[in-house]
């Protein structure tokens, strides 16, 4: 390179720019900084760089740091630009709002909301406002604010790029395979390139080429006019970070792959000569690139930025020195965007804490080399009186303003009629608020519903307003209703359901207002619990039933075993609601369901981000295959033991594949007449709906068992491979089915506006039909149906309006024929059907329709999942004790009795179909339906441990032997010590006091139990510590003596178990005694005597054990940490001393508890020692669980 004719003195640069790396400088922080920003920042002295001294004369070429401004503090600046036809500088941050600076003062210019809820990804400045790119949005506003276009991209688009091309054309490129082109003239996309490599995530231009970069480390070289790929550079083996193109020579930098997938920093720049287009040196430099830019001011310079702030400036043929390296002072942030600005003068850094940072060339510098002036808000200009020069003779008096000292009226004045002020009124408070209202004084507080934009009240704006006395809550204008549909489409009872926690937890709520019958609901609030409602559903089919209560193996994480534990409790239930913590569990330690994307985050369950109709059709399909494949390896004696063995034979049938399979037929036909035939087990079947615009005026009209048998029989033409032609051809595929299944299970796939218009069309159709039908036949008598045994409030006889918004039946009839193969019709439901045999060919079988699971879409909540279900006979039978069948609304713990038409009705508004079962007519017969209990009295016998280092002389416990089993009437000592998953979530309310959001996720660690009698009272024979394989955020190591690696079976020296097998010996303990009751727990209400309990009165504290073992039995416990085998005892001794004292009977028993009260607030509930450490006591409700177990 030529540096002949340039000053001599332009490569000598001042030490003072580097001193950083100057000695015997003393390191400080830049005067300039907001002080606020450095709070809470930890900073490491030696690491920091020494501000440029105010006396050093910068040089031409150099750049130091100018100004530095903090945008929105805390939120990462995502694009910096520079503005390139006026003065202003532009940032974009991670929550898409955008500011701009004006000038080398850095003084704010604008600030503006450019997308809700996604980062602002590339700015680009034109003549007439600036262009926002977002994930999934362009958007184009005025540097004043003022919206030019909005153009929404693709659904699943994810855009990253953009770059202006010389004939006003937006190139946009991003994840996807393609790269769109947009007209700004007419804001439509002219067409699509399609690339090779996806992942376009920079994009250059040149006077030769468009240059692409692509995630995968390779930069594209594309024509022009054609975008055809001419030449290809693969830079880096792993990602690509950053490229520049400036005359001859593009430069790269990025990330290299590393063993296991591993990405690193790669710290040779790659440098592509492209005339030859090929390589040339790798350039080596001292920091690890993240930016790199061209400022060919007077050479070809790079700039080179790492994301820890360091910067250096190199050539890129020559050597990089580590005199050229400065630091950016971002106080411990790290760099986010980079940009250089037209004239090569400025530099701007936006990082991770809010900031922008401007460095320059110069002490006076342009953006631009030519810029034009910026429009500035003119300040208010208040017209003021003209001086009078009293002295001048010519001066007129009358231009001396006077007050009006007449009483007569002037000519201004209006009529007092008019001139009464008449207030426009508010509308009346949102009947949510004053639902939700607490009153303290005379101030009201209440959390906002968020049911209208901020600062914002809509008024009715009309000729004659009406009087705001008969104001409705449903708005009568479209835009209101659009603001608020929770108003007025989803009932109460469809509404998502939450649980208000107090101080007690759930001790204080009051379930029994959402559930008065005797069904369990489940709790909402632990993660993936959207599939309660198809838990219900299963729980409700009784073979499945009985299928998981007798499944019993020896797989940690079985989700059959998990079901038949949850299901257990479930039976045993008296209305109280139950988790599904422990088969969730499991059910996240599924690889299949983790790829099917079925594990949700928490905050997308909390946004309402998933797509939840769609999530439980993969769901739904998930658990029905994999239960088959868990029961179907299940052999030998711990198999279902309600099939014969023939049943269950070699050929691996399980009891799912009887319930849900059903033989089909798939052929493909090529044509050139070669077909071929393949048979298959499918468990489910999805409903395909006829292609064409559903949204015109005019749609065809289907029957529902129409579009059944289509679906079901199903027939497509598909490129698949030929053997005979050696090719790939147009094929036909036919699907048809050999026998009809027990159980009928249908993905109704309504996952667009498309199928959803569909939808409502022909229930529109049905409705229409009905009507007819009631006008041609005479009124039949409305009387409750006696097989339901007349339940109160609900009647069953169907009229024409009940069935808006129905379109499938109540009923439908399926057969076989050899002639016409598959047959399905609707059919009144109350019709009797003659029995046949299973061997009967041709005959026609009766479904009912048992289940529907709808999504309900609420903006308000985000949309939730419920279940209709048909509760059968068996049911009731053992909950109610009387026989008959009924529909149940399940919204998790919300269970309310329904009429069967409500079952049937989708409002594809905001009740949209999901699941269909239906059920051939007394199915049940062909089923072993008896329940023996699997958990046999081995599962008490010694185990080995799963940790490796532990040893048999570190034994905590002595194990049962075979004549020590327990007897109903024993007594276990129990102790229970709990971890921490997740943390609570709270917030505090206007008034000062604490509302739990979501409560913090408990995971038991340990479980002791002790002999209760005998000669070894109060050896344990239970001490297991509990593995976990998911991440623990606190072990309360305080409170429950559970030390970090204790339940790590590689380095853990204690006996560690799964959760699995714990729970089956408490089980068995509890299956001992008579079961009556259960709690969430799984232990029996009647059979657990809890230490709390027994030392309690009414309306007081709880007291700790620790001070009633102090006070009651002189013991001295958890004076370090808590010992779970301690505390069993002690619970143990403690009921021993309960049952002495209540001997002298419910007097004397009640002055011991006074004296106890007395004696605590004396103490403050604190145990009087010298070297107490343990100053309150142990919480023992938030980390243990002691009591003693009566079998």
């Amino acid at each position: 390179m030529n540096f002949e004719g340039l000053d001599p003195g332009l490569g000598e640069y001042s030490p003072g720019l580097h001193g950083s790396l100057e000695p015997g400088l003393e390191s400080s922080l830049d005067s300039r900084l907001d002080p606020a920003l450095l709070q809470g920042v930890d900073l490491n002295p030696d690491a920091m760089a020494v501000p440029v001294s105010e006396s050093v004369h910068l040089l031409e070429g150099m750049y130091s740091e100018l100004h530095s401004v903090a945008a929105e503090v805390g939120i990462p600046v995502t694009s910096a630009h520079f503005d390139l036809q006026e003065e202003l500088l532009w940032m974009g941050n991670h929550r898409g709002h955008a500011s701009s600076f004006f000038g080398p003062t850095m003084g704010r210019y604008s600030s503006f909301q450019v997308h809700l809820t996604d980062d602002i990804r590339h700015m680009q400045s034109m003549d007439t406002g600036i262009v926002f790119l977002t994930k999934s949005n362009l958007k184009c506003l005025t540097r004043g604010g003022l919206v030019m276009f909005d153009y929404p991209m693709e659904e699943g688009a994810d855009m990253h790029s953009l770059l202006l091309t010389d004939n006003n054309t937006l190139l946009l490129g991003g994840l996807q395979n393609y790269v769109a082109e947009v007209d700004l003239n007419t804001v439509q996309e002219t067409q699509k390139f399609t690339v090779e490599v996806p992942g376009v995530a920079i994009m250059r231009q040149s006077s030769r080429f468009f240059f692409c970069g692509h995630t995968s480390g390779k930069v594209s070289l594309r024509d022009l006019r054609t975008f055809k790929l001419e030449h290809e550079f693969d830079a880096f083996s792993g990602s690509l970070s950053d490229f520049d193109v400036h005359g001859n020579l593009l430069a790269a930098c990025g990330f290299s792959s590393r063993g296991l997938g591993g990405l690193s920093c790669d710290r040779f720049l790659m440098v592509y000569d492209l005339r030859m287009m090929r390589a040339v040196t790798p350039l080596q430099v001292h920091v690890d690139p993240l930016f790199l830019r061209f400022i060919p001011t007077y050479t070809s310079r790079l700039a080179i930025i790492s994301q820890t702030g360091q910067c250096q400036f190199c050539e890129p043929t020559g050597l990089a020195s580590l005199a050229d390296v400065f630091h950016v002072n971002t106080v411990g942030q790290l760099l986010m965007s980079f940009d250089v600005s037209s004239s090569k003068q400025a530099l701007a850094f936006g990082d991770s804490g809010g900031c922008v940072h401007l460095w320059s060339s110069a002490p006076e510098v342009s953006f631009n080399d030519y810029s034009r002036e910026t429009e500035l808000v003119l300040p208010c200009l208040v017209d003021s009186l003209p001086e009078l020069d009293w002295n001048h003779e010519l001066v007129p008096l009358s231009l001396v303003p006077l007050p009006l000292t007449s009483t007569e009226p002037l000519l201004s004045d209006w009529p007092s009629n008019l001139a009464t002020p008449s207030p426009r009124r508010a509308p009346p408070v949102d009947p949510e608020i004053l639902r939700m209202m607490k009153t303290v004084g005379f101030i009201g507080y209440a959390p906002n519903p968020r049911t209208r934009p901020r600062n914002q009240v809509p008024y009715k704006i009309k000729e004659v307003e009406l009087e705001y006395d008969s104001y409705n809550q449903v708005p009568e204008s479209p835009i209101g209703r659009d603001e608020e549909p929770h108003l007025y489409m989803v009932p109460k009872k469809y509404r998502k359901v939450t649980i208000k926690y107090s101080k007690l937890g759930l001790e204080d709520f009051d379930f029994k207002h959402y559930n008065r019958t005797l069904f369990a609901g489940l709790e909402p609030h632990i993660p993936n619990a959207y599939c309660n409602c198809m838990i219900q559903v299963l729980y409700f089919l009784e073979p499945i039933r009985c299928l998981v209560q007798n499944h019993l193996c020896q797989k940690e994480f079985c989700l059959a075993c998990e079901l038949g534990f949850l299901f257990h409790m479930l039976d045993l239930s008296r209305g109280d609601p139950c988790q599904a913590s422990n088969f969730l569990r499991a059910f996240r330690t599924i690889p299949e369901a983790s790829a099917l994307g079925l594990i949700l985050a928490d905050s997308d369950e909390q946004t309402g981000k998933a797509r939840l109709g769609r999530l439980i059709q993969s769901w739904n399909r998930f658990i029905l295959t994999q239960l088959h494949q868990e029961t179907q390896e299940q052999e030998g004696p711990q198999a279902y033991r309600g099939t014969s063995s023939s049943a269950l034979g070699s050929t691996g049938e399980s009891v799912i594949g009887r319930l849900f399979g059903c033989e089909v037929e798939n052929s493909s036909l090529c044509r050139c007449g070669k077909e071929t035939v393949r048979s298959s087990l499918t468990l489910l079947f999805t409903m395909h709906y006829p292609d064409g615009d559903f949204t015109e005026k005019v749609v065809q009209e289907y029957d529902f068992t129409e579009i059944l048998k289509k679906s079901i029989c199903l027939e497509q033409s598909t490129q698949a491979w030929c053997e005979n032609c050696e090719k790939y051809q147009p094929t036909v595929q036919t699907r048809n089915i050999r026998c009809l299944p027990d159980v009928l299970v249908i993905n109704c796939e309504v996952n667009s506006f498309k199928e959803a218009e569909f939808w409502k069309a022909q229930a529109e159709y049905a409705f229409n039909k009905a009507l007819k039908k009631e006008a041609t036949e005479p009124p039949k008598p409305k009387e409750p149906l006696d097989e339901l045994g007349g339940v109160e409030g609900l009647t069953f006889d169907t009229c024409a309006e009940d069935m808006r918004h129905v379109w499938i039946p109540l009923c439908i009839r399926m057969r076989i024929s050899k002639t016409h193969g598959l047959e399905v019709c609707s059919r009144p439901e109350a019709e009797e059907v003659r029995p046949h045999s299973e061997e009967e060919a041709g005959a026609a079988v009766v479904y009912d329709l048992v289940v529907t699971v709808p999504h309900i879409l609420d903006a308000r909540t985000g949309g939730n999942l419920v279940a209709h279900i048909k509760v059968g006979e068996t049911y009731h039978q053992r909950k109610e004790g009387v026989t008959h069948q009924q529909w149940y609304l399940f919204n998790d713990f919300l269970i309310e009795p329904i009429d069967k038409t409500e079952a049937a009705q989708f409002d594809v508004s905001w009740k949209v179909p999901a699941i269909i079962y239906y059920a051939k007519r007394n199915y049940h017969s062909k089923y072993d339906l008896r329940i023996k209990n699997p958990i046999e009295a081995s599962v008490l016998l010694t185990e080995a441990s799963l940790a490796r280092k532990q040893r048999k002389s570190h034994a905590t416990f002595i194990p049962l032997m075979v004549s020590e089993m327990p007897q109903p009437g024993d007594l276990v000592g129990l102790d229970a010590e709990f971890v921490t998953l997740n943390q609570e979530e709270a917030e505090l309310r206007s008034d000062g006091t604490k509302s739990t959001i979501k409560p913090s996720q408990m995971s038991v660690a340990r479980i002791t139990c002790v002999r209760g009698q005998g000669t070894n009272e109060g050896v344990p024979f239970i001490d297991d510590y509990i593995s976990t394989q998911e991440q623990v955020v606190d072990y309360l190591t305080q409170y429950s003596g559970i030390k970090p690696g204790d339940l790590d079976a590689k380095i853990s020296s204690k006996h560690l178990t799964t959760l699995k097998s714990t729970y089956l010996k408490l089980r068995f303990l509890i299956d001992t005694g008579v079961p009556k009751s259960v709690k969430r727990q799984y232990v029996l209400k009647d059979q657990v005597i809890d230490t709390v309990y027994l030392f309690h009165m009414p309306r007081k504290r709880m007291i700790s054990l620790r001070f009633l073992a102090w006070y009651f039995l002189d013991l001295n416990i958890q004076s370090e940490t808590h010992d779970s085998i301690e505390d069993a005892r002690t619970a143990l001794q403690l009921y021993r001393k309960y049952l002495e004292l209540s001997r002298a009977g419910q007097d004397e028993f009640r002055k011991v508890l006074k004296g106890l009260y007395e004696k605590g607030r004396k103490l403050d509930w604190k145990v009087p020692e010298s070297d107490s450490t343990d100053g309150q006591g142990s919480p023992k409700g938030a980390a243990a669980f002691s009591s003693v177990l009566g079998l």
